[in-house]
């Protein structure tokens, strides 16, 4: 068994270090949830800022929006020109996907200054592809309500799980110690 562990020490501190971490940061979050009153962001403040930053960005191309909250469930609603075309939940806010990187990085920690600033830069994108992404989606939406599973099912996650992926292997194959150590 000792031996198993020796040879597998890498994967095992891998596997501990990102439970961990996404465990710690999960029970922040929700902990961040069930605290937020959502009196004054509704329906919680992430939430809330992520659906004001798409209303602006969709009113800075060319189209007249506005985001209202949601009556009957804890959403803010997405308006263009009047049709109302998405919601903007909890689950768009980018926060669990932003969770689900660090904890991948973390796992892979590099040098601390390094690490520290892919994780601040690499949050900083996400967020802003996601906003973009949800920008794209509404658009998508007003023009093509037809085409919703296919936009909002299959591109627009792939469209921001692949810009994850894609700074996960970045920040595996030039930054990460633990993939040197084993060069």
């Amino acid at each position: 068994m000792r031996e198993l562990i020796t040879k597998y020490k890498l994967v095992i501190r891998f596997i501990v270090t990102f439970l961990l971490v996404y465990g710690v940061l999960t029970l922040g979050y929700y902990l961040y949830l069930n605290l937020s009153d959502g009196s004054k962001f509704y329906p919680d403040y992430m939430t809330n800022l992520v659906a004001h930053q798409t209303d602006a960005l969709i009113n800075s191309v060319g189209y007249e929006s506005k985001v209202i909250p949601h009556s009957k469930e804890p959403s803010m609603k997405v308006i263009i020109n009047g049709k109302f075309v998405a919601r903007v939940i909890e689950g768009c806010n980018a926060v669990s996907v932003i969770i689900l990187f660090l904890s991948f990085i973390m796992a892979f920690a590099g040098k601390l200054k390094t690490t520290l600033l892919y994780c601040f830069a690499g949050s900083i994108i996400i967020y802003t592809f996601n906003l973009l992404r949800i920008v794209v989606l509404s658009v998508g939406l007003y023009h093509y309500p037809w085409r919703r599973e296919l936009l909002h099912e299959i591109i627009f996650p792939l469209f921001i799980y692949g810009t994850v992926f894609l700074l996960w292997m970045v920040w595996v194959n030039r930054f990460s110690k633990s993939i040197k150590a084993n060069a």
